[in-house]
């Protein structure tokens, strides 16, 4: 029995204890075992499409620049000059073949390499010799299907092993904008992220965003601004599957009232963005069959990739990315995902759609921030109210989508790599103890 995670299968029981939430020893032991070991997004091939794009970038709690070098190649440097420390890119994008130091104007090609240094006199020939005056490069980095990850860990397993059954779900939101005829095509990130903070733990957030659960009564509003343009809550409306996909991924795969930019029409878009729709739909048919164009075109998908990467599939797409500064505050990144080359019209009824109810000031996001803050306020009774209930659709054969399947699945490796380093940890302690 866990101290922090209890699984009962016999009772159908699943409780996480609120110090998970709460305990500042908690989020450091997190800090090591997740965020320094796991794969941790950085960002989207398509942010970087000429040589010398960059982005300035805080990932795991480390100050990155991630950007697409002069050989073409991507690679993501610790944004920290070798020399005493300070951050060597200030901007939070641009392009550039230097990286100039502000504090004593050391330079760097964006290849890493040291190439400039005021007063080169005052310091011997081989000054560089073995490169160690090079910004330090992270050697983890990887790209599935245009998302790039990093780790930390160097003996960490591939990100394509990493992602395991998740993949699938990845696959359906890349194929979105596929054309095997047209390499050209694909997803992008739209420019400009949405940054904002929630004073909450940064697990309430992953478990929100894959919580249909709270939709209807949480975001009822919104619901009826839908039926209004002729979205309806059909009868299969908010009906799907949650799954553990293994190693913590989850995702939930449902029906919903409101429309999809890919292959879901409703009156309120107007008909040129109809006749867009219908056209792509033929397109996603002819590529991937009937039963699979469907499956992308009119399924929705909220994707949970351990830890803290969430990949909304809805009314549009979003990427977003959160880390804690505290227990109890967390830093959010959000990004739309789109298909490149599309109408410009239409791309503005997809915007639209985006910042209505994912965006900051949307009818969603403030409403689930203020939820996950209600939660956190209400963890000061942890010492007579201690857990959480996580149990909903465990007396079910197939997890629905409204059920909490997706959150247990993290859990429980969360559960798994937090003993194992707080046991870790005590092996050290003890084997201290015995050496002094």
């Amino acid at each position: 029995m866990s101290k922090y995670v209890r699984e009962n299968q016999e009772k159908l029981s699943f409780k996480v204890n609120r110090q998970a939430f709460i305990n500042p020893e908690i989020l450091e032991t997190e800090r090591e075992a997740i965020f320094s070991k796991c794969w941790l997004y950085i960002g989207h091939e398509s942010e970087l499409a000429n040589k010398g794009d960059f982005h300035r970038r805080k990932v795991g709690g480390r100050n990155l620049i991630f950007t697409r070098s002069q050989d073409g190649v991507i690679r993501a440097f610790y944004n920290s000059c070798p020399h005493r420390g300070a951050l060597v890119t200030r901007e939070a994008s641009g392009n550039s073949k230097v990286f100039r130091c502000f504090y004593h104007a050391w330079s760097f090609n964006n290849q890493g390499e040291l190439v400039g240094m005021p007063d080169k006199a005052g310091f011997p020939n081989d000054h560089n010799c073995d490169g160690g005056k090079n910004l330090a490069t992270v050697k983890r980095l990887e790209n599935y299907r245009g998302f790039m990850f990093v780790n930390f860990d160097d003996n960490a397993v591939s990100l394509e092993e990493y992602l395991g059954n998740a993949r699938e779900y990845l696959d359906l939101v890349a194929d979105q904008a596929y054309a095997a005829e047209d390499p050209t095509l694909g997803m992008e990130v739209l420019t400009d992220p949405q940054q904002y903070s929630v004073r909450a733990n940064w697990k309430l957030l992953g478990e929100n965003s894959v919580d249909l659960y709270h939709g209807v009564p949480t975001h009822k509003t919104y619901f009826d601004i839908v039926a209004t343009r002729g979205g309806t809550m059909e009868k299969d409306s908010l009906v799907g599957e949650g799954k553990d996909l293994g190693g913590g991924h989850a995702v939930m795969e449902y029906y919903s009232a409101w429309p999809r930019p890919v292959g879901k029409w409703i009156e309120g878009y107007g008909e040129e963005a109809k006749g867009i729709i219908d056209k792509n739909i033929e397109r996603l048919e002819a590529q991937f069959g009937k039963e699979r164009a469907h499956r992308i075109a009119k399924k929705n998908r909220n994707i949970w990739i351990f830890p803290n990467l969430i990949i909304n599939d809805i009314m549009a797409i979003t990427i977003r990315t959160f880390y804690p500064i505290e227990p109890g505050y967390i830093e959010v990144t959000g990004y739309a995902l789109a298909p490149k080359a599309e109408n410009e019209n239409f791309r503005q009824v997809r915007n639209d759609s985006f910042l209505e109810f994912l965006g900051p000031s949307g009818f969603a996001t403030p409403d689930d921030n203020e939820a996950l803050e209600l939660c956190q306020e209400g963890f000061s009774n942890a010492k007579e109210a201690g857990w959480n209930d996580i149990s909903k659709g465990m007396n079910r054969e197939v997890p629905q989508a409204t059920d909490e399947a997706q959150m247990r699945a993290f859990w429980r490796r969360w559960n798994e790599l937090i003993l194992a380093e707080e046991a870790r940890q005590e092996g050290k302690e003890v084997a201290g103890k015995a050496n002094a």
